[in-house]
């Protein structure tokens, strides 16, 4: 190596932040799973709940999550009758930079961005409500590059509330889904915003779900949701592999797939419930996704659901928190009364489950045993902009703290074991 550049090579790497293992880069975790790795928290909470260290009240309308990277937070929101990327210091809670994204998005059911960002390195992706597309610099939100799903790419929803997924970087590739009948999916090049493919023979209009990146049969591969079904188009070139169609699908279809040892689950609300799928086949004489089961026990809106030890845990419209085993679909147990409607998160066997009506967050064991708590509190105040009553963001936990937000309101609460010692 030329010694001349090692100065620079040094700066270059120290200015790349670490992804911490206890890190939430991006939508539903490292591994969009919605589970963390992280120990060392509270396994019972205060009767007044964890301590409260901050409150960001500026934040706008939004149903974005956070995104955890070291000592920043990034999300979306809203200031100036703009959508923004919003950063913030985990610290003091304080604004570090915000960046303008696009006008507005005035839709229905809030208006506001709905997407985490996906932060990789010094870069950050981000997806507005009206279909911009952004790369920023997460040193100062300074826009690297820019598309738009719908004007550049052609892009299709099948229904009017914008588009909703966050961006999954894999390897080079950023993967979206502009929808519609150029290719349902799209591979960009992540430096420059470059379409490397659009899905050949996947022609869907866009979903409100976000994509995920499995290995079958050392096939690498993206499984996307839309509103006909779910399909896996290859990694590197955008080629239809499978796709399974579920009828039932209706007006939207939001929670992210999961994935686990050859099977594909996929649940939906309004009246849609869940299949387990087998992938079967391989890349020499093709794939397909055989059907192993279907049914209501799992309706899931738009809390999302969660897999650990063969169950998968969640709120079903119509039986409330559900236990389901994973491999047959039936239902371990049901709680309709112990909380509301929400979103959950999972940490060392616990789930952090947030009620979407008024804001009360509950600890309890991840377990096929049933509903057994840890503890609860309510957030100090509910926002009272965008559709009150409906906290849609769901929880995140990283490094030791525990985010909750209501619009314009985000909470950050100390969880650590040893109160931070």
């Amino acid at each position: 190596m030329n010694t001349r550049t090692l100065p620079a090579l040094l700066a270059a790497l120290l200015a790349v932040p670490a992804v911490r293992a206890d890190d939430w880069p991006q939508w539903r975790g490292p591994e969009r799973t919605e589970i963390s790795k992280e120990k060392g928290l509270l396994k019972d909470w205060p009767a007044d709940g964890p301590r409260l260290l901050w409150t960001y009240a500026d934040a706008g309308n939004a149903y974005s999550g956070p995104a955890v990277v070291g000592n920043r937070l990034y999300t979306m929101g809203t200031e100036n009758n703009s959508d923004v990327v919003l950063a913030l210091d985990t610290k003091s809670g304080k604004k570090v930079w915000s960046s303008r994204v696009s006008s507005l998005s005035r839709l229905d059911r809030g208006n506001g961005p709905r997407g985490t960002p996906t932060v990789e390195g010094e870069a950050l992706y981000a997806l507005g409500g009206q279909g911009e597309l952004v790369c920023l610099a997460i040193a100062d939100g300074k826009k690297r590059w820019h598309v738009n799903l719908k004007s550049d790419l052609g892009g299709q929803m099948m229904s009017h509330w914008g588009y909703s997924e966050s961006p999954l970087i894999d390897g080079d590739q950023l993967i979206c889904t502009p929808g519609g009948r150029r290719g349902t999916l799209a591979a960009l090049d992540k430096t420059n915003g470059k379409v490397i493919w659009r899905s050949e023979g996947l022609t869907d209009s866009a979903a409100y779900s976000s994509p995920i990146a499995i290995e079958f049969d050392g096939t690498r591969q993206y499984v996307q949701m839309t509103g006909r079904g779910v399909a896996g188009v290859a990694a590197k070139d955008g080629k239809l592999l499978w796709r399974y169609e579920q009828r039932a699908f209706r007006t939207a279809v939001v929670p992210t797939p999961i994935y686990n040892d050859g099977y594909v689950y996929i649940t939906s609300g309004y009246r849609a419930g869940c299949d387990l799928l087998k992938l079967m086949g391989d890349s020499a004489n093709g794939f397909k996704a055989e059907k192993v089961y279907a049914n209501t026990n799992m309706v899931n809106h738009h809390g999302g659901v969660v897999l650990l030890e063969g169950h998968v845990y969640g709120y079903s419209d119509g039986k409330g928190w559900v236990c389901q085993d994973f491999k047959s679909g039936r239902i371990v147990w049901s709680e309709r009364n112990k909380l509301g409607k929400g979103s959950l998160t999972c940490v060392d066997g616990k789930l952090y489950c947030y009620s979407e009506g008024n804001g009360t967050a509950v600890l309890m064991d991840a377990s096929p045993k049933g509903w057994r708590e840890h503890g609860r509190f309510k957030i100090p105040k509910q926002s009272d902009i965008g559709q009150s009553g409906r906290v849609w963001t769901h929880p995140v936990v990283a490094n030791g703290r525990l985010y909750l937000r209501d619009q314009d309101l985000i909470f950050c609460y100390d969880i650590r074991s040893n109160g931070g010692q």
